[in-house]
Formats: structure tokens, C-alpha cells, sequence
């Protein structure tokens, strides 16, 4: 009798990968031809310009939207945790800081503690979620995220509503986040000279992949040049690969004067 057995896990296969992945909604191409990978351990981030679909791009890792074409393969039993942009509380609804993490989550109440303290604000626990500043908020929200042991963090704009100090701040406790428990970690943003520095690779993206690397690559690229007039890599303290094509004002590819499907 043949025996079969489970096969171990590949601890260096991705915990997310798409390839060739398109989304459309309608007639209109959201994402075209996406291939990318999010490995345990590392800091991704996503830019790009408003509407050039990094938000369906994480709801399509997420598992929320289900692209018309290509693959998305997850490893098996991956954990996500998410952090919105923003989140909408009812002002008139009595809630702390720790019944806001008790929604939705089997959490003991010593667990919900921990992770407050784990992101620097244990002393806010009892205090009134409307009360928070935009960065006390954003730390609570990722005390949300860290309760469900994530293999992966998803963080759609961490830093919104967030001075420049907090933003420092905050993108060094993401780091000692990945350092600690080893996950990967999923940045969507427009800023840039913080998120630069505190990332490992880098997506452009404008419906598809402009251009991809580490940040020292990435920001000496023509796309990224042209997606962010006026940053270059002196000026963002901080990456060259071949572009052939740029886009119109409509977004659409344009290489050398000529559009294709790129």
C-alpha cells in the first residue's frame, strides 16, 4: 500500500505572489499584467499617484477582488493583518481604545493589552477612541492588526494624518515589528521621503508596474522621475533600470510616442 505524506512548508516561498495578475471593473483596465512577490521578513511599499489602483491592487492580496486574469497564490494558512486608511467611529459612540480592539477579536483582555504596549501606547487604553491624535490612532490601529499574529501586514497609508515626527516614528516601529516577528510587511502610499528610507523594496505603480527594486534603484529611475517630478535620489537622501515607455495624461502607456499592451 503506497503511503503519502504532507509535504513540509517552504519557509522561503512567498507568502503572497501574483503573476500576471489584471483587474477590470467594466470596460475599464485597473491593473494590467502585475507580477509580484511579498516575502516574510521584508518592507514593501507601494507608490504611486491617486487612481493608479494601489488600493485594488492590496484587495487583490487581501482576497477581497478577484482578478479577471492571472494567479494569486497564497502560502498556505497565512495570517493577514490589515490597517486601513481611516476608519469612521460614531462620535457620539462611548468606545476606548481597548473596546475598540475587542471588536471583532477573540483577544483576551491581556493580549489587547500587550499589543497597545508593543506599539507604545499602553497608556492609552482606557482613553476614548475620538480623543486619539491621528498618530495615537494609527498606532491603535496597528495593535489591531499585530492581534491576529499576522504572517503579513497590509497598511493602506499608515502615515495619513500623521506630522513628520509621528511618521518617523512610526515607520521605525513597523521595522522593529518586521524584526521581531519576522513577517512581511506591505506599505500603500504617495509619500516619500520617509517611506524611502524605511523600506526594502519599492513598487511604482500606474495601473501596471513602472518600475521595481530597492529605494536607492527605484529613485534614479526615469518612471519614478516622472511619477514624482522633482524628488531624485540626492534630494530623497537615499535606484536604474531600463523604462522604455511613459504615460499620457489619461495614464495610458505611451513608448516612444506609441501605445501598447504592456
Amino acid at each position: 500500500m503506497s503511503q503519502s505524506f504532507a509535504a513540509p512548508p517552504d519557509t522561503d516561498a512567498p507568502l503572497v505572489a501574483l503573476r500576471d495578475v489584471s483587474v477590470r471593473f467594466g470596460t475599464q483596465t485597473v491593473l494590467e499584467e502585475i507580477d509580484l512577490a511579498l516575502r516574510p521578513g521584508r518592507i514593501l511599499t507601494l507608490l504611486g499617484p491617486n487612481g493608479a489602483g494601489k488600493s485594488t491592487l492590496a484587495r487583490v492580496i487581501l482576497g477581497i477582488v478577484t482578478p479577471h486574469q492571472g494567479q494569486v497564490t497564497r502560502r498556505p494558512g497565512l495570517r493577514i493583518g490589515y490597517m486601513p486608511q481611516r476608519i469612521k467611529l460614531d462620535d457620539s459612540l462611548p468606545l476606548t481604545a481597548d473596546g475598540f480592539l475587542a471588536l471583532g477579536s477573540a483577544g483576551a483582555t491581556r493580549e489587547r493589552r500587550n499589543a497597545l504596549a508593543r506599539v507604545g501606547v499602553a497608556h492609552l487604553r482606557r482613553r476614548a477612541v475620538q480623543q486619539l491624535s491621528g498618530g495615537e490612532m494609527q498606532r491603535v490601529l496597528l495593535a489591531r492588526a499585530l492581534l491576529r499574529k499576522p504572517d503579513l501586514l497590509v497598511l493602506d497609508e499608515p502615515a495619513q494624518g500623521v506630522d513628520v515626527a509621528g511618521q518617523d516614528a512610526l515607520y521605525g516601529l513597523l521595522a522593529e515589528v518586521r524584526d521581531e516577528f519576522g513577517c512581511g510587511i506591505l506599505l500603500i502610499s504617495h509619500d516619500l521621503h520617509l517611506v524611502m528610507a524605511a523600506t526594502d523594496d519599492v513598487i511604482c505603480l500606474h495601473r501596471h508596474i513602472c518600475c521595481s527594486g530597492t529605494p536607492d534603484v527605484v529613485s534614479r529611475d526615469p518612471a519614478f522621475r516622472d511619477m514624482f517630478p522633482g524628488h531624485t535620489a540626492t534630494n530623497l537622501a537615499l535606484y536604474t533600470h531600463e523604462h522604455d515607455h511613459e504615460h499620457d495624461l489619461q495614464g495610458n502607456i505611451d513608448c516612444a510616442g506609441h501605445h501598447h499592451d504592456h
